[in-house]
């Protein structure tokens, strides 16, 4: 469970599932039609040497049947493509909110003048860091790691990092939201506005409310008999305060939203989901994809 003020390494809460994030976006990049490309992903996987992610690395028959790996690609492309549209338009700024194991900075052809902000958990960046200076990896942007909690003064940080709140940014929020409490949340929104000029840019994923959080995280083991995180419940780790709509709230700050469900998202890339039970499918056109521009 949950506490104010709690931290994680890779192996552990919420760090675990940014591993085995990684884990399924390994496992869509060896698929002969993967969506997306991340040879850094097994890396990290590799070095945590988490049994149970190791062990599905090496062998993912247990989710057969189980459109995790897929829905994964779909979800990296969806962020990959946002990051790409922004710089296309000029946006030069890109911050990874809770960027996990993300190796966007590595993976994406970023124009040159373009910098990458990555805030996350120091345990977490400093485990990603060590990982990628042991590969020799080179980033293909100006890679700044912010080390902070995103429930404490994270734009201080951001600022301190190099960060220009007068020049546009692209801002992603990925698999993140239901991690942090209600009043966190709503203060990412507020800063994250406060923090961008006209001509910025914001993606999210987000799902309508907390009940229907929680039943899609039941949904695997529920309808597949396994769960993909292993012995770790993701529900326990999510919150289910109160907290603003995401596309409203943009919305009424003179944000111009756009919106698609998994459903239309995995349409759009050509990846349609396979026949899934009924209340599965009900829950996959809750998500809602975002992107906003101010």
């Amino acid at each position: 469970m949950r506490s104010d003020g709690d931290s994680w390494s890779i192996v552990d809460s919420v760090g675990l599932t940014a591993l085995g994030v990684a884990t399924f976006r390994a496992l869509e990049s060896s698929e002969p039609d993967a969506l997306i490309r991340d040879d850094f992903a097994s890396w990290f996987v590799a070095a945590a040497g988490e049994h149970h992610f190791t062990e599905l690395l090496a062998d993912s028959s247990s989710l057969q049947g189980i459109p995790f790996a897929g829905f994964m690609g779909v979800r990296t492309k969806f962020f990959d493509d946002f990051f790409l549209s922004a710089a296309a338009s000029g946006v030069r700024q890109a911050v990874i909110l809770a960027a996990g194991l993300d190796a966007r900075a590595y993976r994406l052809d970023w124009p040159p003048d373009t910098t990458v902000f990555e805030i996350d958990q120091p345990k977490v960046l400093e485990f990603k860091g060590k990982v990628l200076a042991e590969h020799e990896a080179r980033p293909k942007a100006d890679r700044r790691p912010v080390a902070v909690d995103l429930r404490d003064d994270w734009p201080a940080a951001l600022e301190a990092a190099g960060f220009d709140p007068t020049k546009p940014v692209a801002w992603s929020a990925e698999g993140l939201l239901p991690f942090l409490p209600g009043t966190a949340h709503d203060a990412l929104f507020s800063r994250i506005d406060e923090l961008s000029p006209p001509g910025s840019r914001v993606a999210i994923d987000s799902f309508t409310d907390s009940s229907t959080l929680q039943r899609f995280s039941a949904m695997p083991d529920k309808f597949f008999g396994t769960n993909p995180f292993g012995d770790l419940d993701v529900s326990e780790l999510f919150y289910a305060d109160e907290r603003a709509d995401p596309p409203g709230w943009l919305s009424e700050h003179g944000w111009s939203v756009q919106g698609a469900t998994s459903l239309e998202l995995a349409d759009k890339y050509d990846r349609p989901f396979p026949e899934l039970p009924e209340e599965f499918d009900d829950l996959s056109k809750r998500l809602a994809w975002v992107t906003a521009v101010k």
